[in-house]
């Protein structure tokens, strides 16, 4: 009974990293990233989801790779990042609804503090793979568009 209760779970989060992970290739956050770990957990139990784990494998080092590859795109990446943050900031503050907002004040900032959470953990979870990416991918000896590194 473990055993098929360890199998349901592991199956269960692996479906919901693919699904979130596809959403988040439109939303913020990290896409593919999450599409890799969804795919690495079912490829323990389907040959399809092991084919299809190394290409997104791939796609998503040479996104971090090229993430990184000038300082505009860094400083880019770090502004979204923090973006997103203040966006959940003010999403699990709450705050009313402005005068000329057209609907009811029950439509103003859906999903409240749960919503907030989730925006403030992907833009933390960005600027970590940012850092991530920093340090793993980035060539020291590199300028980026005529800026120095120095």
């Amino acid at each position: 009974m473990r055993g098929h209760a360890k199998r349901v779970g592991l199956e269960i989060l692996g479906w919901v990293l693919v699904v979130g992970g596809l959403a988040a290739l439109i939303l913020p956050g990290p896409g593919l990233l999450a599409l890799f770990a969804g795919l690495a957990v079912l490829s323990q139990q389907y040959e399809w989801a092991e084919r299809r784990l190394e290409p997104v494998k791939e796609r998503a080092l040479k996104a971090a790779a090229e993430g990184v590859e000038t300082w505009p795109r860094i400083v880019a990446s770090v502004a979204g990042s923090l973006l997103i943050v203040a966006i959940g900031v003010v999403w699990w503050i709450g705050p009313m609804a402005p005068s000329w907002w057209p609907v009811s004040e029950n439509w103003w900032l859906l999903g409240g503090w749960g919503t907030g959470t989730t925006l403030i953990l992907s833009g933390i979870v960005a600027l970590a793979l940012v850092v991530y990416s920093f340090n793993n991918f980035r060539d020291p000896g590199r300028t980026g568009e005529g800026t120095s590194i120095d």
